[in-house]
């Protein structure tokens, strides 16, 4: 082969020198930008994401694919045009490959960060909430590619617990099975993104941020595959009761299986309706989640440094 590299693969200049320097760094999704949430409040959220995980110590790296560019980090121009771009790509697993082969722009879901941040060398992660069981998976068999890709990453992926539209049981039960270790923060119950309590108990609890770090560190030293879930519930002034989603999420998903929405389309299509229904206060919700989660990835990733720099690794 002559020519182009195979994989177009670029990281910011700040994002690779922090990471030659061993200085922490966080990777952040982009469908989160281009599927989650409205034009402005999207670039607003990003921008203020970004300046939450500068303000804890760390370098934010927004990850998407720009024109076939792997792109780790996003420039300030690059992030408001990919916020106002219409009929952006959703990557997953399936389709990461394909996009960069065929010079095409799209954002990465969390499964594609994962990837990204794995081989930029990225140990965290940040986001708002992870794929999983989609309810009536049982006939429709749809589970997302983030907890396959949990269980492969080695990367730590720090969120609000699994999105409150899907089968929590079920998405913990798979995790499980694939041998992911999902992590509580402050609390022994597992929280469901805008709600602090699914009602289900968390398998593991670690508060502090060196803890997780060095148990990244161990599952690497005993050679097990894959990543951490470490579900951090949003804030208390923040929370959506669940008992006040449940009718809402049941009517939305009704909607969603009346008018033949599927696959991808299913997530971003009830978020954009529970917003509607609950005016705005899902995604205000949101919003404070994922602020909270960047903090906190700060704070994890510089306890990865500060490991790594101890150990001299």
């Amino acid at each position: 082969m002559t020519g182009k590299r195979l994989l177009p693969f670029e990281p910011t200049e700040e994002v690779a020198d922090s990471l030659l320097a061993g200085l922490p760094v966080v990777a952040l999704e982009s469908t989160i930008i281009t599927h989650g949430m409205p034009w402005p409040e999207n670039l607003e959220t990003a921008r203020a994401v970004e300046a939450a995980v500068r303000a804890e110590g760390a370098v934010p790296a927004t990850v998407a694919v720009i024109d076939g560019s792997l792109r780790i980090g996003l420039r300030p121009d690059e992030l408001a045009a990919l916020a106002e771009r219409e009929q952006v790509a959703k990557l997953s697993r399936a389709d990461l490959a394909a996009c960069i082969a065929t010079g095409g722009t799209g954002a990465t879901t969390v499964a594609a960060t994962m990837i990204a941040a794995r081989r930029a060398g990225i140990d965290v992660f940040a986001t708002g909430g992870i794929g999983g069981v989609h309810r009536g998976a049982e006939t429709s068999f749809d589970v997302s590619a983030d907890l396959q890709e949990l269980a492969q990453s080695a990367v730590t992926v720090v969120c609000a617990g699994a999105k409150a539209i899907l089968d929590l049981p079920k998405t913990l039960e798979v995790l499980e099975t694939l041998g992911v270790p999902v992590i509580a923060v402050g609390q022994d119950a597992l929280p469901a993104f805008w709600s602090r309590d699914t009602g289900l108990a968390a398998p593991l609890r670690l508060d502090d941020p060196a803890d997780i770090a060095r148990a990244g560190l161990v599952r690497a030293a005993l050679g097990l595959p894959g990543g951490q879930l470490v579900a951090n519930p949003i804030p208390v002034d923040d929370e959506i009761p669940a008992a006040d989603l449940a009718p809402l999420i049941a009517e939305a998903q009704v909607e969603a299986d009346l008018r033949g929405i599927a696959a991808k389309d299913v997530t971003p299509f009830l978020l954009c309706r529970l917003n509607e229904m609950t005016g705005g206060r899902t995604l205000r919700a949101n919003v404070a989640l994922v602020m909270s989660n960047a903090r906190f990835g700060a704070a994890v990733a510089r306890a990865f440094a500060d490991l790594r720099r101890a150990s001299g690794a």
